[in-house]
């Protein structure tokens, strides 16, 4: 490898390093039930918290409230998976890197 393409993936390294960490930093929010039911997850689908409405604790319908709980995560992480992809498919070119994203 010559010293040009060396600095050039050096480069790129960091600049994927600061990607991740903007990730982290990234919060999106997710809700379902008419927002009785909010995830907020990082750009590295890390759930950040969890909010539920006690409206919709009922000890008669537990499987309600896991249906919405489940539907907000999973809203959750497809847009956690949307923004990782947007921040890194710009330093990437578009390649799909396993552990990156």
């Amino acid at each position: 490898m010559n010293k040009f393409m060396m600095q050039q993936a050096q480069k790129l390294q960091a600049q994927l390093l600061k990607a991740q960490e903007e990730l982290a930093t990234l919060m999106v929010e997710a809700s379902s039930g008419g927002g009785a039911v909010k995830v907020v997850m990082n750009g590295q689908q890390a759930i950040q918290s969890v909010k539920i409405s006690p409206e919709v604790v009922n000890k008669e319908d537990v499987e309600m409230l896991e249906d919405l709980i489940l539907t907000a995560v999973k809203e959750a992480q497809t847009l956690a998976q949307e923004a990782a992809a947007k921040k890194m498919g710009g330093l990437t070119g578009g390649l799909k890197i396993p552990g990156l994203m």
